[in-house]
């Protein structure tokens, strides 16, 4: 096992994860110190580097492609000092530094873990319910629901929307941008069935922030909301096939039955919404009455 503490925080390497537990100083970015410990499995990891500087450097991890839902939301543009990825090093501790990035490259290698992105995410996300409040409102998240609620400096179009709820099954995406020039930093939810949408500070779906420290913690709300997305994206049952003219061709009752059963297996661990799995379920029952 290989550690490395410094007043940033601590990071823990052994053959199965890195552990990373943030410091509790105040310069500390608020993200970090919100998303606490963190244990990232190795099958996660695609490699380490130290990024050496003036005053000390950065040791940073390097994540496969789809393995976090905080890393697929942030999309690179998620300031160092916020990043639980990178640990901030004095420079007496580059030594130490380089050997860890050094340790978990060769742990890579000796497990063999692929390089392509990975199918599902490895890490759960941030626990929920998690809420951040930035510029024009606080976003609120409990698992099931999504809330924004304006505050005094929403636009007037967005406090004559009122507060805005989504049930998780009605989002098809989240988007987290930083604040950047003049353009507006945002956490926007795409919505089934609703059209393109306007300008940061106007949408009815959209946190907006002018100013970059204003953006608080929302990221870890869009990682939340994305990682729940990707884990109860529902599947359509597999299409049956249409009945031949002359009948012949019609699936067998047992294998409609079956086919019921694991619709029921679906609907219970959460994969299907009870709208869906009543719409499938009266499809099917329907397919049954007609053999």
């Amino acid at each position: 096992m290989t550690e490395i503490v410094v007043e940033d925080g601590a990071w823990t390497v052994d053959v199965e994860a890195v552990r990373i537990t943030p410091g509790s100083g105040r310069d500390v970015h608020e993200v970090r110190k919100t998303l606490g410990d963190l244990v990232v499995p190795l099958e996660a990891v695609a490699g380490a580097v130290f990024e050496p500087s003036r005053k000390g450097g950065h040791l940073r991890l390097r994540l496969r492609p789809g393995a976090d839902p905080l890393t697929e939301v942030g999309a690179g543009l998620l300031a160092a000092p916020a990043d639980p990825y990178r640990l901030a090093v004095p420079k007496e501790r580059r030594a130490a530094a380089e050997y860890m990035a050094g340790e978990i490259r060769d742990l890579v290698q000796l497990a063999q873990v692929p390089e392509e992105p990975c199918p599902d995410f490895l890490l759960p996300g941030p626990a929920v319910p998690i809420s951040a409040t930035a510029g024009d409102g606080t976003v609120s998240f409990d698992g099931v629901r999504v809330r924004l609620e304006w505050t005094g400096f929403a636009k007037a179009v967005k406090q004559a929307a009122g507060a805005q709820e989504f049930r998780l099954s009605d989002l098809t995406g989240v988007e987290w941008k930083p604040q950047s020039g003049l353009a507006y930093g945002s956490l926007r939810f795409r919505v089934r069935g609703e059209g393109p949408t306007g300008r940061p500070e106007e949408d009815r779906r959209c946190l907006s922030w002018g100013v970059q420290r204003f953006g608080g913690t929302s990221v870890l709300v869009g990682a939340a909301v994305l990682a729940r997305l990707a884990r109860h994206a529902p599947e359509p049952p597999a299409a049956l096939p249409p009945p031949a003219p002359d009948g012949r061709d019609l699936p067998s009752r047992d294998l409609l039955i079956r086919r019921l059963t694991d619709l029921g297996e679906l609907h219970r661990s959460g994969v299907l919404t009870d709208e869906e799995f009543s719409t499938a379920k009266k499809a099917l029952l329907d397919r049954i009455a007609e053999l």
